[in-house]
């Protein structure tokens, strides 16, 4: 069965001129009901992430800022988002999300959060949009129960993973692989276990090939266990921050080739949405549901 995380809370908590990015997490599940992609019972409301959890990866005087509301202006502003208690309680539920799917996708093969892909929390700052790492918390969870030992990171955002990277700079368990607009956000790159700087305007024909040999090689050299898929549609050409040119299609086949390299492989993955940016909302909220549409044809 296809569990999806998704929680009332992943709704907006910002004023409204700082709305347009999360319009998505809104719509994208009733997308997904209207057209029969999923019903009620494929959805699941996760808890609040315990402090444990989130030192893992973060250190306790970041965590502490957050807490106590004494972040800088100058770290605020790298967050993007003005920040407030209920900005933290939903990364909290979402960050959550994102560990209850590895539970899932453990049992049924696959598990998705309509939100999370948080990758450019580093241990010790948000930036980007991203307070909490989702995905590195959630891997460091099942490195730390036994759950698996080897554990990959599909980035496919057009934005570097940069927190993510930062944090299993030095892991032997987790590795990261991240393929993203050269000349994109963040200006400075972290090192990935493995990074693909992509020139603008790259095409779905080229993207696709580099796609296939990084993951053929990947796959070969780390065996994963776990694997933890970022999958922004910020890579399509109509995407206002995205400088790439993707295709809807090409997205689309992008997420196909993810899955069916876990699926043929008995890996099991779990799916947080990642950025997207376009003008039109429906371009949004017609590429994240593929990789939904794509996910119910691979798996069930």
């Amino acid at each position: 069965m296809l569990k999806i995380a998704w929680h009332p809370l992943y709704k907006h908590p910002l004023p409204i001129g700082h709305r347009f990015p999360m319009e998505k997490y809104e719509l994208l599940p009733e997308q997904l009901l209207y057209e029969g992609v999923i019903d009620n019972d494929n959805l699941f409301q996760p808890g609040i992430l315990g402090e444990y959890d989130i030192l893992r990866v973060h250190t306790k005087a970041y965590l502490t800022k957050l807490q106590d509301g004494s972040l800088k202006k100058s770290e605020a502003r790298k967050i993007g988002f003005p920040f407030s208690d209920e900005l933290l309680m939903r990364e909290r539920v979402i960050n959550q999300g994102t560990i209850d799917c590895a539970h899932f996708a453990m049992e049924f093969g696959i598990a998705m959060n309509i939100a999370g892909g948080t990758h450019h929390a580093y241990s010790d700052r948000g930036e980007g949009f991203c307070i909490l790492n989702d995905q590195a918390i959630a891997a460091q969870h099942l490195v730390d129960n036994g759950y698996c030992s080897r554990v990959l990171i599909i980035d496919l955002d057009v934005h570097q993973g940069n927190g993510t990277a930062e944090i299993f700079a030095s892991s032997r368990n987790v590795f990261t692989f991240s393929m993203h607009g050269a000349r994109n956000y963040p200006l400075h790159k972290e090192q990935s276990y493995r990074d693909v700087p992509l020139a603008d305007g790259t095409t779905d024909r080229e993207y696709l090939e580099l796609l296939h040999v990084n993951l053929e090689e990947l796959f070969n050299s780390i065996k994963p266990d776990f694997i933890f898929y970022q999958s922004g549609v910020d890579v399509l050409r109509s995407d206002k921050l995205g400088r790439l040119a993707l295709t809807i299609q090409g997205c689309r086949r992008r997420d196909e080739i993810v899955f069916q390299k876990a699926f043929n492989s008995q890996t099991p993955i779990v799916v947080c949405m990642g950025g997207g940016y376009s003008t039109r909302i429906q371009d949004i909220i017609e590429a994240h549901a593929n990789t939904f549409r794509v996910a119910k044809e691979v798996y069930f």
